[in-house]
């Protein structure tokens, strides 16, 4: 079955940095769109950043333009999310999707697109 396992949460002070990492197994992975999402307490779902299937193409909510960056290693199976100059409203649970690479060509922000979900990572910006 398929399993997407985030990790490199954390608590950091704000203007630090995180990596997260999701890990993927039971699909192939280069088929897939990946994206991350956050939920903070009592808030929607949002999305934060995509990536198509051969991560040549990226797109950032514009919460997180110009402070983050996706980037995924079809070798590894595993996609990234590089985080800077953190402020405490980024604090929330990290969760990585897939879905198919149509996913990333149509709404690829709304979480509908996404079939499979990892468990989630929790960030925490102090300030």
């Amino acid at each position: 079955q398929v399993q997407l396992v985030e990790s490199g949460g954390g608590l950091v002070q704000a203007g630090g940095s995180l990596r997260l990492s999701c890990a993927a197994s039971g699909l192939t992975f280069s088929l897939y769109a990946m994206a991350w999402f956050r939920q903070a307490p009592g808030q929607e779902r949002e999305f934060v950043a995509a990536i198509s299937g051969g991560g040549g193409s990226t797109n950032y909510a514009d919460s997180v333009k110009g402070r983050s960056t996706i980037s995924r290693d079809n070798a590894k199976n595993t996609v990234y999310l590089q985080m800077n100059s953190l402020k405490p409203e980024d604090t929330a649970v990290y969760y990585c999707a897939a879905g198919p690479l149509t996913a990333y060509s149509g709404s690829y922000y709304r979480p509908y697109q996404y079939n499979y979900w990892g468990q989630g990572t929790q960030v925490t910006v102090s300030s």
